[in-house]
């Protein structure tokens, strides 16, 4: 049955006008998004075959272009449309973060984060560069590894900072496996960035390791103590 055919407070969008976005469902935000169906499928039918294709919203997102191709009804107008809407949502979660204090929105950093590194196929390693009062001045991807593995040297974290006259930094980086615990090798980059640093009077203020749908904070593990 199309959409149309569906009681008004049932068809998503009349349901979002009426209660919020909150009150939908993943299926139904994204026929939302995808607007019309395809032969025997309503949008909400497709939008379900797209999250069991991937997985999950996150799944979907991290889709190649191609990947997202194969699904019947999908090409490149609507991958370009999802990766735009991505991408506005890390600008948005980027401008909160530049108007307030990193540290006043713990939230907002661990989303923003999530963002960039959730479902990458390999370890990256981000950098937050800080003005004294904590606003995002700019945002580095500093390093491309290995599924497992990615290296950072600390000349290069500190040369960037001076550059954009950093006071403080927050560095990230996922793991692709989904493993949430930090490795001996990250806790050791960990020290030596929060002291290379510290010879410039730059504050490494956290490290972030983005595992899976958790984004864990090393201060809050006592790593930096």
């Amino acid at each position: 049955m199309p959409i149309t055919d569906w009681p008004l407070d049932e068809r998503p969008r009349e349901k979002l006008l009426q209660r919020g976005a909150a009150a939908l469902s993943d299926p139904e935000l994204l026929a939302i998004f995808l607007r019309v169906g395809v032969t025997g499928m309503s949008a909400v039918d497709l939008a379900r075959v797209l999250l069991i294709r991937f997985g999950s919203l996150n799944g979907l997102f991290a889709a190649s272009r191609q990947d997202f191709g194969d699904v019947l009804g999908m090409g490149d107008a609507k991958y370009a449309q999802l990766q735009a809407v991505l991408e506005m949502a890390r600008r948005a979660l980027g401008e909160e973060l530049q108007r307030g204090s990193a540290l006043d929105s713990p939230t907002a950093v661990r989303n923003y984060l999530g963002l960039l590194l959730r479902n990458r196929p390999n370890e990256v390693f981000v950098a937050l560069f800080l003005d004294s009062g904590h606003h995002l001045l700019a945002t580095a991807e500093l390093s491309h590894g290995t599924v497992n593995e990615t290296r950072v040297y600390p000349r290069e974290l500190a040369k960037k900072a001076l550059a954009v006259n950093a006071t403080a930094v927050i560095v990230a980086h996922n793991h692709p496996s989904g493993r949430t615990t930090p490795s001996t090798a990250d806790i050791t980059l960990t020290h030596q960035l929060r002291d290379g640093l510290n010879l410039l009077e730059i504050k490494l203020l956290d490290h972030f390791l983005v595992a899976g749908h958790q984004v864990i904070s090393f201060a809050e593990l006592g790593i930096f103590s």
